[in-house]
């Protein structure tokens, strides 16, 4: 297909509705058309745009996605087919851990085969994009939509990147017709946001923003990407949606994005009240010289571009850029052949939620699991001892977290049912003792007298998915005050307390801590979460996910993140006055569980850390070595993690960097020496010019369990005087 002919034979207006994306509702042959109301309504849209536009936002299903272009198609003049766009961040219909619970589990592999999964079950379902993954760097847990991102480090995060952008295209969209086009959100910095508080300002360093929030786009590029979003957010005081020297300098030409660039929801239009914009004409203006593509669910393009390019101020090739953008993308994805691409109404009945799918939905559901706590082996638990389960979320099934678009809570397994599986029904009993935000004398009554006469009591607490994800900011991170309560009245039964969390954050867990005797943190598991959390409870599987997000002593010290920047006056610093160092004068200045912590139903011992040399010098390499030993007597799965530091920098750099890690899986007894190699390439860092390169000095090398749990041993980087002066 020749899509420059075809866009040869287009109209201005029809140019100009192709970069329009509209909501379900507006379509021809939608199941819901006539429920047009409230914001969509007011944008008063044309029959004629309707039937230019190009995209469309949240079809679903194939019966109805294949009714919307054969409905399209009869009444473009040219017949260009849609493309059919939702957010499939974690599974289609199967539901997988929310990807700051997958995160945790460290295996990229899984992180790619749950998002070929996600992918198999949308395009049968019509769909053609997917808004996932969000590659945005973390560190605020008050921000609810944490739960999307894969953690706070840029390492770790462009790793995730990759392996989901690969996992949702494949090899060759056009012929696989069971992979969608990955965008990448957002872009940039929209996890920088002051205060935790979605949509406010981002005011970062061009360093900071290239150092840290920059690579995980650049590595989801480098996959394939086939599309980026904008953030909503400003960026040096310009928001992303009009800001030409982040989109057209720095990610189109310097990063070498040649996709589709598209807004998020309704932000062309959001540059008035941003205040870069006077009018929608001026924001239609603004959006389209800073490259931006398609326009989601606002109409400035479509009411305002045709003035703008009769009149100058919009040059029509940027218009026509825009367009062959998008007809490429079609084309790429076989449209202009097959408009249904993918969509089979039998194939969706036999590939989505199919058994094999739920089974790697519990295979995530078990990597991502962290265990926070575990005194005196509490955990995992005695089959011949009675349970008491207590708690909102012991039979609700509201797990799957605030971006299951498709997922169903009947098809979503309790914790209940997960553990009525391995107990008999005689030595357990159950009882709701609080809502999530609110509780009664009733309620608490109940399960304090269930409870006391169970041997041990299993609380299942936490947020409700509405409470995290977009818009589900929130300055106070504990489980609601009504869990709390209920929590309080429990431990002083005295008994053997296991706490099983459910939440879209890292939360601040103190008083939990303190009371509880074990601590797993389950975050929203999915579909499977239920048959998960039983199976690692019961012992039938071993917890092996660590934390890629920093969980506070309190919220006062957010943002928190391991990878931080010593000062001047570094509490642990040798000669730190009693006073007069960088701290709290009323909390520890270290996390209550660090980045990387989680523990097993094993233990494992680090040993004998080696450096194959201590000078690394320019195209060379260098290999630290440990051993690694399972002392206990169950088979599990260890993550090892290499950190460096770089002592003396042209710029203060972080106190460890993660460089690498390695899942290692080791029998009771046994010893595996582990090995990382590193090149100068790892060392390299965004210098005060913007340029990355090393500095030639002392580096330390950290191996461990986590980023607090580690080993060391030094070497120095050696470079000649010229390179040095590169």
């Amino acid at each position: 297909m020749d899509i420059t002919s075809i866009l040869n034979q287009m109209t201005l207006e029809e140019k100009i509705n192709q970069l329009m994306q509209l909501a379900t509702p507006f379509f021809h042959g939608s199941m819901d058309r006539g429920e047009i109301t409230g914001p969509m309504k007011a944008m008063d849209v044309s029959e004629s745009a309707i039937i230019q536009a190009g995209s469309v936002l949240g079809a679903s299903g194939a019966e109805q996605t294949i009714s919307i272009q054969r409905e399209h198609l009869k009444r473009n003049r040219l017949g260009i087919p849609l493309l059919f766009m939702s957010d499939i961040v974690h599974g289609y219909k199967t539901i997988f851990p929310v990807p700051l619970a997958l995160g945790c589990s460290w295996n990229l592999n899984l992180a790619e085969e749950c998002a070929e999964i996600a992918a198999k079950e949308a395009a049968v379902s019509g769909t053609h994009v997917t808004f996932a993954p969000m590659v945005d760097l973390v560190r605020d847990p008050r921000w609810g939509r944490v739960m999307e991102s894969t953690g706070e480090d840029a390492y770790l995060n462009s790793e995730f990147a990759k392996a989901q952008v690969k996992g949702f295209q494949g090899d060759h969209l056009k012929d696989d017709p069971y992979r969608v086009a990955s965008c990448v959100k957002h872009f940039a910095a929209y996890g920088a946001a002051e205060g935790g508080r979605d949509y406010n300002t981002v005011d970062l360093s061009p360093r900071e923003l290239m150092e840290s929030y920059v690579p995980a786009f650049q590595a989801a590029i480098d996959a394939g990407c086939e599309m980026v979003m904008a953030a909503f957010n400003i960026v040096d005081g310009v928001p992303a949606t009009a800001n030409e020297p982040l989109l057209k300098q720095l990610l189109r030409e310097q990063m070498g994005f040649g996709g589709v660039l598209i807004s998020d929801w309704g932000a062309v239009k959001e540059l008035l009240p941003h205040g870069v914009a006077g009018d929608e004409a001026d924001a239609a203006r603004l959006a389209m010289q800073a490259g931006i593509d398609i326009e989601m669910m606002t109409t400035c393009y479509s009411n305002h571009l045709p003035t703008k390019v009769k009149e100058g101020t919009v040059e029509e090739h940027q218009l026509d850029e825009a367009v062959l953008r998008i007809l490429r993308l079609k084309e790429k994805l076989g449209l202009f052949e097959n408009p249904y691409r993918g969509a089979d109404i039998e194939k969706e009945k036999e590939f989505v939620l199919s058994e094999k799918h739920r089974e790697t939905a519990y295979d995530a559901a078990v990597q991502s699991i962290v265990l926070l706590k575990n005194k005196c082996h509490l955990l995992p638990l005695d089959l011949k001892r009675s349970l008491a389960l207590i708690g909102p979320f012991i039979d609700s099934t509201d797990i799957l977290g605030p971006w299951s678009w498709k997922g169903s809570p009947e098809d979503t397994v309790s914790v209940y049912d997960g553990i009525g599986k391995h107990c008999e029904s005689t030595r357990l009993v159950s009882a709701e003792g609080s809502h999530i935000e609110k509780t009664s004398s009733s309620l608490l009554e109940d399960a304090l007298k269930k409870a006391a006469h169970a041997d041990t009591i299993l609380l299942g607490l936490g947020e409700a998915s509405k409470m995290s994800g977009e818009a589900g900011s929130r300055t106070n991170i504990q489980i609601p005050e009504a869990q709390m309560r209920l929590f309080r009245e429990i431990q002083k039964l005295g008994k053997p307390i296991v706490v099983v969390l459910f939440n879209g954050r890292p939360l601040d867990l103190t008083e939990i801590e303190a009371g509880a005797d074990a601590i797993l943190e389950a975050w929203f598991p999915g579909t499977e979460g239920g048959n998960a959390i039983g199976d690692i409870l019961f012992g039938q599987a071993n917890p092996s996910g660590k934390l890629t997000m920093s969980f506070p002593n309190s919220v006062g010290q957010v943002p928190l993140y391991y990878n931080h920047f010593n000062t001047g006056r570094p509490k642990d610093a040798p000669d730190a006055q009693e006073r007069y160092a960088s701290q709290y004068l009323d909390s520890p200045n270290e996390p209550l569980f660090p980045f990387g912590y989680g523990l097993s139903y094993t233990s494992y011992r680090y040993d004998n850390i080696k450096s194959s040399s201590g000078t690394l010098c320019s195209g060379e390499s260098i290999t630290f070595s440990i051993d690694v030993t399972n002392t206990g007597n169950m088979a599990g799965t260890e993550i090892v993690q290499l950190y460096i530091q770089d002592l003396v920098g042209e710029v203060v750099r972080p106190v460890k960097e993660l460089k690498d890690f390695q899942r290692v899986s080791l029998l009771p007894g046994e010893t595996k020496r582990v090995s990382f190699t590193i090149t100068e390439k790892h060392l390299r860092y965004v210098h005060a010019d913007l340029s990355r390169s090393s500095d030639p000095g002392e580096f330390k090398t950290f191996i461990g369990t986590s980023s607090r749990d580690v080993s060391e041993v030094s070497f120095r980087l050696k470079k000649d005087v010229k390179e040095s002066l590169q």
